[in-house]
Formats: C-alpha cells, structure tokens, sequence
C-alpha cells in the first residue's frame, strides 16, 4: 500500500508538469463536449437548399414549389437547366434536385403519368434520407390536391374523394425519438465516441511517459527503469485517472439525461456502470499496445487509428450487419461498440440489471488480454531497457571531450 501511495504521487507530480496531460483532463473535454452539443443543438436539420429545375412553368409546377418552401427541412432554389443543377449538388451546393417535367399539368389533366425526377445525395447518410421523405411527403400533398380537384370535376362526390385518394391512412411514431430529434439520437454516440478517445489519450501519455525517463534517476524514491514495479506503476496510474475519467463519463451523463433532459427510460446508474467497464476495457488495450510496440510514436498513432472511427462502428447510423466482414472485426475491437449497446437499451428500453449484465459479458475478450500482456511484458520490456541503457552510454561518451584536448 505505502509502494502504491507513493506511485500515485509520482503520477501526480508528473501529471502537474505535463501541459498536455492536463488539458486532456480539463478543459479539453469541456470545450469537445460543448462544441459537439452546439452543432447539433437545432435538434433536425432546417432549410436544406434543394434545386428546383422547373421544365413545365405552369400553376402546378410553382404550387409544388410552394409545397416545398413551406417544409421547414426543405429550401428550393431555382436552376434553369439541369446540367447546373447537378453541378451544384457535386459541389455540395445543394443536396437534392426535383425536374418538373414538360407538360405535367397537361399529362396529369389528360390521365398520364408524367414522372418528376428527385434525385438526392445519399453520401451525406442522414440528410439524404431525411430529404427523401420530405420531398416525397410535400410533393405527395400537393399532386394529391390536384387529384382531388380531378375527381370533382369528374362529378365524384365530395365524401368519396378522400377515401378515393387514400383508402388506407398510415401514421408513422418514432417509438423512442418521438420528435425526431438529432441531439437524442447522434450526441450520445458522438461524445462517447470522443471520451474514448480522450481516454485513449490519457493513458498512453502517461504509459509513454514512462520510456522518456532518465533510468539513473529516481522519482519520489522511485526507480525510473521501466521494468522496475511495472505492474505498480500501471496499477497507479489506473487509480489515479479512473476516478477522473469517470468524472468526465458523469458529466456527459449528466448534461444530456439531466440537464437537457432528454427520454431516459432506465437508470443512470447502470450506465456509469457500463462506461467503467468500457474504461477499464479501453486501458487494458492501449496497454497491450504499449507493451507490443514501446515506441511513443507509434503507439499514439496506432491507437489513434483503432479508435478515431468508433462512431461509424456503433451501429446507430449504418446497420453493422451490412459492413464487410473484416469491418465488424474491427469494430468488435473498440470498447464502444459494447458499450453503446448497453447505452441504448437502458436509454430506450429500459433495461434492467441482469440484461445489463449479459450484455458487458461481451467483454471476455479484453480480459483475455491481461495475462498475455503480462507474458509479453515479461519478454518484452526487458530489452526495451537494454536498448535504452546502450543509448544512454552512447550518448554520455560522445559528450566527454576527445583524449589530448
């Protein structure tokens, strides 16, 4: 115990003279937390542009315009031609074209069925689909005024136009975001996705820190040879930043199930819960990382490679069953893919203790790591140690003056 106190303080002190080390803690996680909400605070995206290639120039064509300026989600802008149109949208311009063709009115009026061409960018996942609703369901109002008005002349009575024109009615309720709010259903995952990174970060500053030190001095009565009390100084450092990581979990948790009071079904405790595992989970793979490659360099941007698309891999903007075999590896690699599972159901289902705890059982593959991080460590440190120690040697006899001088 007195050895861990003492390790603690160690990490303490050098937490207190690394900048860096203590705006990952601090006011970092802040400014990501609240820089992510403010982005997606509107809650559904408003007035996207939308080109509008009018061919046809009748009352009908500029009355489904009308339709669509009136969707908050929609903005039509007006194209001569198709051609610019479509250059606009490759530019990111706008994001979907509608072509009124020529003589829609008159086909409409005569019993054709012209065809009005909407094509929208389905790279851009939600605002394309998004888009197509609303294109549909505005376009859909207003072609189904003009039938109505057909039907009438047509000598159909008032009463049976509407069950003429839709026999069936349909309502569709989102279950669990009834007002299909974005913050609800991207901020979550988003910043969980981000506080990983952040504790991905922190530990391998704090482990890389350890391959810098002099071997020849000691810290607080403390050796800084890399392979002396290794398993303490790991130890240390998770007491140390646990409790603060945590802390940042918490405040996540907090602002968005509390403060912004989004639905919560279930309880926050369970969630906390779920992120430690998640943490802990996080932890033991950058060690293992650590131990396999030593190198500062390479382990940031190793882990930072593994871990910087875990927002793509959750499963909440694109099914995981549809990504190529060798992307759900991947994904079962990131703790967060585990972890988001547990987070919505208890958000949306409600979930209880005993589900909860069949679904962290996801984690026997990062247990599965610590005792082959220990073999390797065993192994491997070692001659980290001795490399470092011929480097040290090298570089002290080239700064003693040449014999004669």
């Amino acid at each position: 115990m007195a050895l861990l106190i003492a390790l603690v303080r160690r990490e303490l002190s050098a937490l207190w003279r690394d900048p860096w080390q203590l705006a990952l803690i601090s006011y970092i996680p802040l400014i990501g937390i609240f820089c992510l909400w403010w982005l997606f605070s509107a809650g559904l995206p408003r007035q996207l542009p939308v080109a509008i290639v009018d061919q046809d120039h009748s009352q009908l064509s500029r009355m489904l315009t009308r339709q669509l300026k009136a969707n908050p989600v929609t903005e039509p802008q007006n194209f001569t031609d198709l051609a610019a149109a479509v250059s606009a949208m490759q530019q990111a311009k706008v994001y979907a074209i509608v072509v009124f063709p020529y003589d829609m009115k008159k086909d409409l009026l005569t019993g054709h069925k012209p065809t009005i061409d909407v094509r929208y960018n389905s790279q851009f996942l939600l605002v394309g689909k998004l888009l197509s609703s609303q294109i549909q369901l505005s376009l859909g109002d207003g072609l189904l005024h003009v039938a109505g008005l057909k039907q009438l002349a047509n000598g159909t009575p008032k009463s049976q136009v509407a069950v003429n024109l839709s026999p069936v009615k349909s309502q569709t309720t989102a279950l669990f975001n009834r007002n299909n709010n974005y913050i609800g259903f991207l901020v979550p995952p988003v910043l969980i996705a981000l506080w990983q990174l952040l504790s991905m970060l922190v530990m391998a500053n704090s482990l890389n820190r350890e391959l810098h030190l002099a071997p020849t001095n000691q810290n607080n009565g403390i050796a800084n040879t890399l392979t002396e009390h290794f398993w303490p100084k790991v130890l240390a450092k998770f007491v140390l930043f646990t409790p603060i990581l945590m802390l940042q979990g918490s405040f996540i948790l907090a602002w968005l199930y509390l403060y912004l009071a989004l639905p919560m079904a279930g309880s926050l405790a369970l969630l906390l819960v779920a992120q430690l595992v998640m943490l802990l989970a996080v932890w033991s793979l950058v060690l293992f990382i650590f131990v396999v490659m030593r190198d500062s360099a390479r382990v940031i941007s190793f882990c930072t490679a593994l871990f910087a698309p875990a927002f793509a891999f959750m499963g909440i903007t694109f099914p995981t069953h549809d990504m190529p075999q060798l992307a759900q590896w991947w994904r079962l690699i990131m703790p967060s893919s585990h972890y988001i599972e547990s987070h919505v159901s208890v958000v949306s289902y409600g979930a209880t203790w005993p589900s909860v705890a069949g679904q962290l059982s996801s984690y026997w593959g990062f247990i599965c790591l610590l005792p082959l991080i220990y073999l390797l460590s065993r192994q491997l440190l070692p001659s980290t140690v001795s490399a470092n120690n011929v480097v040290a040697v090298v570089d002290s006899g080239a700064a003693l003056p040449a014999k004669g001088q």
